[in-house]
């Protein structure tokens, strides 16, 4: 735990560094244009190349040193944070520059999921895979806390290249963390392909391993469509802040470090406690809890303590959801294997949020907005529940993200091979070859 402490030390410095320039361009890029859709296109264009490269970046994984693909994420993203210091110093900068950096720095993120996940398997004891997710999840949150009251700070007094700068220091810390550990390598599974064509034969290897084995599978949709309607919802609650608040950075930031707070302390839990026994609990229950959370408290809610209050109790709840999930898939997969697995879970779920991300700003703009407007179409419908006027309509797509939600979790939870997955599927015994010993690698367990 030594080592992968070291570690997360890094990444919660360098996280802390993303949060202050990631409020810092928000605020930058809500001033400038006062539109949901820009700031959705900037999370977009981080968002797709991501999901796009994460096969590639799977199967590169379990090829290369973790260590040397986990520097390669982490040296991308600040240089990226240095090509818009560069260019905002010179006065040039535009939206479309986000969009250009968020697609650099994205294709090199595509490496970082995958290769933490399976640098954790690793390094950490499996009974203690619930922990270090919970450790992680704390890394997370902390930036969440700090980084927003921080850039508000920091914008002031040294500006936005101040903060440009800083973050540069961060990526600089993280990555000497990770020169000074030893992240052992397993050994290269005998299944892995030669050359380039090896390359994308091994990308398509993660998608037929989860659709062979039904349960991982069925775990699998159930993340995309929650995903795909939970995105609808989150990526609209900042700019939904803004407008109902007159573009107050000040409540954004402390709503954001409200859940931030919530996050350290389910973290915090997570890693004392080690989550519950049966994993699926953990998982399908945080789902649905958080989305209840999200469509009465963030939709419904209309005043800054109901926004903290609901942010704080959601993301208290995260830790125990994502610490569940990781601790099933990591236990389940093979450690020289899971560079490419991972990497298609990833694929699978995230793609649902670029989808969503893709969407929901000009539905927010063009319809929902309009429609929540006094005498608007919506307004009887929904305006005795969110109320009318700037903000209502993005209020309406949260509340509508959570409830949906909400009911994609109740279904995963009625479908047998999904609420029993952690029985049905064996755990791993790696090997020289890697592979699960008790299931083969063609995926035919028994049960299934």
């Amino acid at each position: 735990m030594f080592g992968f402490t070291l570690v997360w030390i890094g990444q919660v410095v360098s996280m802390l560094g993303s949060a202050m320039t990631g409020f810092a361009l928000m605020i930058w890029a809500w001033d400038l244009t006062g539109q949901a859709t820009a700031l959705a296109l900037v999370a977009f264009f981080n968002f797709v190349p991501l999901i796009l490269m994460m096969p590639i970046a799977g199967a590169l994984v379990d090829r290369w040193d973790r260590k040397t693909a986990m520097i390669l994420s982490d040296l991308a993203a600040g240089l990226g944070t240095v090509a818009l210091l560069i260019i905002y110093t010179f006065g040039t900068m535009e939206i479309w520059h986000l969009y250009v950096v968020g697609v650099f720095v994205g294709i090199f993120s595509a490496f970082q999921f995958p290769a933490y996940s399976a640098a954790v398997s690793t390094m950490v004891d499996k009974k203690h895979y619930q922990r270090a997710s919970g450790m992680l999840g704390i890394a997370g949150s902390v930036a969440g806390i700090f980084g927003p009251p921080m850039a508000v700070a920091l914008l002031v007094f040294i500006g936005i290249s101040g903060v440009f700068i800083i973050d540069v220091i961060t990526f600089c810390f993280a990555i000497s963390m990770l020169l000074i550990v030893h992240i052992p390598r397993p050994p290269i599974a005998d299944d892995i392909g030669k050359g380039i064509k090896g390359v994308f034969k091994d990308a398509a290897y993660g998608f037929k391993y989860i659709y062979r084995r039904k349960p991982l599978l069925g775990l699998q949709l159930t993340f995309f469509v929650f995903n795909l309607v939970m995105a609808f919802g989150m990526t609209i609650f900042a700019p939904m802040i803004l407008a109902r608040t007159g573009s107050d950075k000040v409540v954004l930031g402390a709503v954001e470090s409200m859940m931030a707070v919530g996050g350290v302390i389910g973290g915090i839990a997570l890693a004392v406690w080690g989550g519950p026994k049966r994993r699926i609990y953990g998982l399908l229950g945080g789902m649905f809890a958080i989305s209840i959370i999200l469509a009465f408290g963030l939709g419904v809610g209309q005043h800054p303590i109901v926004w903290m209050v609901a942010g704080f109790l959601g993301m208290l709840l995260v830790p125990t959801l994502n610490g569940s999930s990781q601790a099933i898939w990591q236990s389940k997969i093979s450690a020289n294997r899971q560079g490419r697995v991972f990497a298609a879970r990833g694929f699978i779920a995230q793609a649902a949020s670029a989808l969503s991300m893709v969407a929901v700003g000009p539905l927010a703009d063009l319809y929902f907005e309009p429609a929540m407007n006094t005498g608007g179409s919506l307004t009887g419908a929904f305006g005795w529940l969110v109320g009318t006027g700037p903000g209502a309509g993005m209020a309406v797509m949260v509340f509508l993200s959570g409830t949906v939600a909400s009911i994609v979790a109740v279904v995963a939870y009625g479908i047998r091979p999904i609420r029993n997955a952690e029985t049905i599927i064996p755990d791993a015994v790696d090997e020289d070859g890697g592979g699960n010993p008790a299931a083969g690698d063609g995926g035919k367990e028994a049960g299934l």
